[in-house]
């Protein structure tokens, strides 16, 4: 019979043969995540879920941009709020956010769980619950709003989390001042590209030389696509979807002209990191360690970055 740390020794032993690209390593971490999802499922009391719902993941793995280390990024949505219902999902969160930390998905620091009662609710307590984060407004709630956004049906029922995002999508076509709060939220992007065009590494410290990617370059990319999809109501979920989404729409093929190839270098970049030992680990990327070509490329890649950044918050606040 299966264990979680079975499953761990499983997946150790085979990550490595799913590098040739992010698609295949995602499709890898899928796999490993319903091998965790079977387990919990039978530790539960009940044959069987006392009602339909839904495990989705978000955050990288939501994106479908997971590198080989990935932290717990997830939540539950049920059909009904009920005594047992409730108590059968929290449980079964606990169980699911003890189980992916055993096969290696560490748990998140920011608690964006399924063992979180924030993130583990029936359908109409998180229409409930997304409404108010919409009327806050706080820079938290909003945060919360961008992460649900990346949300990608893992295990379940599909229609909850795509009438969600289709509840957040109309709440702020009626609502401009939630836009310009997604706005505001993604406001500051870091520039590691010196006055004199050197990309600028950490002077000190274990990753002394490296840049860090999350930051520098991943972001930029990430919060510009998916404000835009936010705003015209695109429900895909990875960066590059996305982007090749909003090309095929009028006035974006210019804004995001060269976007998808930077990208799709950019992941494959995450993915010369496999031999990181810890989650941190694989943002930095040794620049003393890159060919003259690759710190050309890296370089382009921010550069563009930053600029698709600048121009998506400059065109966004202009509408």
């Amino acid at each position: 019979m299966e264990t979680y740390e079975s499953i761990r020794e499983w997946k150790d032993e085979n990550i490595t043969t799913f590098l040739d690209d992010t698609v295949s390593l995602n499709d890898f971490h899928d796999l490993v995540m319903h091998k965790v999802m079977g387990i919990a499922k039978c530790k539960m009391k009940s044959e069987s879920p006392p009602c339909d719902f839904t495990w989705f993941i978000t955050g990288s793995g939501g994106r479908f941009e997971q590198g080989v280390i990935s932290d717990q990024d997830h939540g539950i949505v049920y059909a009904i709020s009920n005594e047992e219902n409730d108590e059968y999902f929290k449980k079964l969160g606990e169980e699911l956010s003890y189980g992916l930390n055993i096969t290696g998905y560490p748990y998140c620091q920011g608690n964006i769980m399924s063992s979180n009662p924030i993130w583990c609710k029936s359908f109409q307590d998180w229409h409930t619950q997304l409404r108010e984060w919409m009327e806050n407004e706080s820079w938290e709630n909003i945060r919360y709003l961008k992460i649900f956004f990346d949300a990608r049906v893992l295990y379940g029922k599909l229609g909850y989390i795509h009438r969600l995002k289709y509840f957040i999508y109309q709440y702020q076509l009626q609502s401009p001042n939630l836009f310009h709060r997604f706005i505001a939220n993604v406001m500051h992007v870091k520039n590691v590209i010196g006055p004199f065009g050197q990309i600028l590494v950490e002077q000190h410290g274990v990753y002394q030389g490296c840049v860090n990617l999350k930051y520098a370059a991943f972001l930029p990319y990430v919060n510009s696509v998916r404000l835009l999809s936010i705003k015209e109501g695109i429900y895909e979920n990875s960066t590059l979807t996305r982007m090749n989404t909003l090309i095929r729409q009028s006035g974006y093929e210019k804004l995001l002209h060269n976007c998808e190839k930077n990208f799709a270098d950019l992941l494959n970049y995450r993915l010369s990191l496999f031999r990181a030992e810890t989650y941190t680990d694989t943002h930095y990327l040794n620049i003393e360690k890159l060919s003259k070509e690759e710190r050309k490329g890296i370089k382009r890649i921010i550069k563009d970055g930053k600029r698709l950044h600048d121009e998506v918050i400059a065109f966004t606040l202009s509408k």
